[in-house]
């Protein structure tokens, strides 16, 4: 059964946490899909994927876009993986779905949105009575993941 970490984002935005996390995915071998379900926001992501890093950018595409199949990276608000990810972000509330297709699904949550706090315990909750191996990370005050007990 996939394992289901949850980041608790308290002082970094979200394309600031995630870029170090998928760069994490793609030096493992894995592919990754980030899945959200507003578009807007979705393109937000892709644009601020090709500037993140100075020295370069994180490979990655819209599923609307191109070849999805090839992709390392892939954004999509549907359901499917057609890249082979072997892990999965959710992003603004995205519904989790099925996750035992990949080896780690996370959920990014900001700490600073109550509704999205609300909304991330209830998954929190759904994953631990469906028996996923659940666990919560927390930005730290230097902007550094702390794992909690």
């Amino acid at each position: 059964m996939s394992s289901l970490w949850f980041y608790h984002l308290e002082r970094s935005s979200l394309e600031a946490a995630l870029a170090p996390l998928l760069e994490k995915c793609l030096q493992r071998g894995w592919r990754a899909v980030v899945r959200g379900p507003i578009e807007e926001r979705l393109d937000a992501l892709d644009e601020a994927l090709w500037t993140v890093r100075e020295d370069g950018f994180l490979p990655h595409a819209r599923s609307n876009r191109g070849a999805p199949e090839k992709q390392p990276i892939l954004l999509t608000s549907e359901r499917s993986a057609p890249n082979g990810a072997k892990a999965l972000f959710l992003v603004d509330g995205a519904d989790p779905g099925v996750i035992d297709a990949f080896e780690r699904a996370s959920v990014m949550f900001d700490g600073r949105d109550e509704a999205a706090v609300v909304h991330a315990r209830l998954q929190w909750k759904a994953a631990k009575d469906s028996g996923h191996d659940v666990a919560y990370w927390k930005e730290t005050g230097a902007g550094r993941w702390e794992k909690q007990a």
